[in-house]
């Protein structure tokens, strides 16, 4: 007679010393469901996710027409080919506070919250939508919000404008702009370690024998899935090492031999091509795993300094680069549109029940402004994943000339499909009901 086995439970982690590993969807345990366990594994949650890219794109080749398979995109939006079925091309949105200056300082700060951006020296916007619905699910994850980036924040005033507000999209209060995780080391060890910083191990070294006994409790195609995941954890760890044992430097390629300079920390990537990627498998690593769901990576700021010598593109910063609209900011355009399409690609890649992790998602990609020349009284947005079947996507939405065209309203849309429903968020009162 076959003693039966104790259910597993609804929230499931691997644990070793000074580590705490969530797991993936699971079809032998109702991860996500109900306290009682069930026969069948339960629905997935909706992830949430913002992919920033500062200063907007080329002026010609931001567009999208047709729908379905026959969807037609502009250049800076071919890397997202492959996902026309399962994206939204949003035309005619906009952030009427950030009409107020025209400039980058007061454009960007407010482009999670619609809020009125306070000028001079007060540093004052809302909370945005993110860290609210962070703040809404809070206990339901390990980690309520990861907030990533690849270039520290701007110390300065621009314009009577603190320029604070072009380094944050997200803001936890009113005056308080949530700290942008720059280091992949650390991003990574705050989803699996209990206390963040130097370790003397691996993370899976740690939750080996946990693991090994959870193996034999699941069924064989969940134990494939759980040797997937731990490699893929280990390929993203190994790399983070690689990375500080090289010595990198975040953002910047030294102009002579020897630094003059202090030099920082181990673990940030000198290539932002390396840095990017890394930031994006950590991203597609914390909504594997549940240890949040909700996220915010910003690719770089507005007023950006960033150099792209991987893609012979180092003579001018990205800000100045915005300024030209030539074939090599198209192609920095499209270097970062890449970044969004591997992150759709590597969830789209991982299932959860009759649907992919990017079906359980809604990954938002904009800018604060449609042009270098500060274009704003329209936005560029992309939306990619269907929120756990919530959303018809393969469409193009365009709400030019209507009266509910406020970002503001998007958001209330998303928050609700992630489970967090409000009757005014910002300056909207009003869901987009084609969403």
């Amino acid at each position: 007679m076959n003693t039966p086995q104790q259910p597993l439970c609804r929230r499931s982690f691997l644990r070793g010393v000074g580590v705490t590993m969530a797991l993936p969807w699971l079809e032998s345990v109702p991860v996500w469901g109900d306290d009682k366990p069930k026969n069948t594994s339960s629905e997935p949650p909706v992830r949430f996710a913002v992919i920033f890219a500062g200063n907007g794109f080329h002026t010609r080749e931001w567009w999208a027409k047709g729908e379905g398979t026959k969807m037609e995109f502009g250049k800076v939006l071919d890397p997202l080919k492959p996902f026309r079925e399962k994206m939204l091309f949003i035309r005619g949105l906009y952030n009427a506070e950030a009409l107020i200056g025209g400039i980058h300082s007061c454009q960007t700060g407010n482009l999670l919250t619609g809020a009125h951006l306070a000028p001079g020296g007060e540093i004052k916007s809302g909370i945005s939508c993110d860290q609210l619905l962070a703040e809404k699910t809070k206990g339901q994850t390990k980690v309520p919000s990861l907030v990533l980036g690849t270039e520290p924040s701007i110390a300065a005033i621009h314009k009577n404008y603190s320029m604070i507000y072009s380094s944050h999209i997200s803001w936890s209060s009113a005056t308080t702009p949530t700290p942008l995780e720059l280091y992949p080391a650390l991003a990574f060890d705050r989803l699996f370690r209990d206390e963040v910083g130097k370790a003397d191990k691996s993370v899976l070294d740690a939750v080996r024998e946990d693991a090994t006994s959870y193996k034999n409790k699941v069924s064989t195609a969940d134990q494939r899935r759980l040797d997937e995941y731990l490699s893929s954890v280990r390929e993203v760890e190994q790399r983070i090492e690689q990375a500080g044992k090289n010595g990198r430097l975040q953002g910047w390629r030294p102009t002579i031999d020897k630094p003059d300079m202090k030099r920082p920390l181990d673990g940030i990537p000198q290539d932002i091509d390396q840095h990017m990627r890394l930031m994006c498998d950590i991203l597609v690593l914390a909504f594997r795993t549940d240890t949040t769901r909700v996220c915010t990576l910003k690719l770089n700021n507005d007023h950006s300094s960033l150099r792209f010598p991987h893609l012979k593109v180092d003579y001018m910063i990205h800000h100045l680069l915005s300024h030209t609209d030539n074939a090599d900011w198209l192609k920095v355009n499209q270097f970062f549109t890449e970044q969004v399409s591997y992150i759709a690609q590597k969830l789209d890649a991982v299932k959860e029940a009759d649907r992919s992790l990017l079906d359980n998602s809604m990954i938002l990609y904009c800018s604060s402004m449609m042009t270098g020349n500060h274009n704003n009284d329209q936005l560029p947005v992309v939306m990619l994943g269907r929120g756990g079947g919530q959303i018809k996507t393969g469409r193009i939405l365009d709400y030019l000339g209507k009266p509910n065209r406020k970002m503001c309203s998007l958001y209330l849309s998303l928050m609700e499909k992630a489970g967090v429903k409000l009757k005014e968020f910002g300056d909207s009162k009003e869901q987009l009901a084609e969403i």
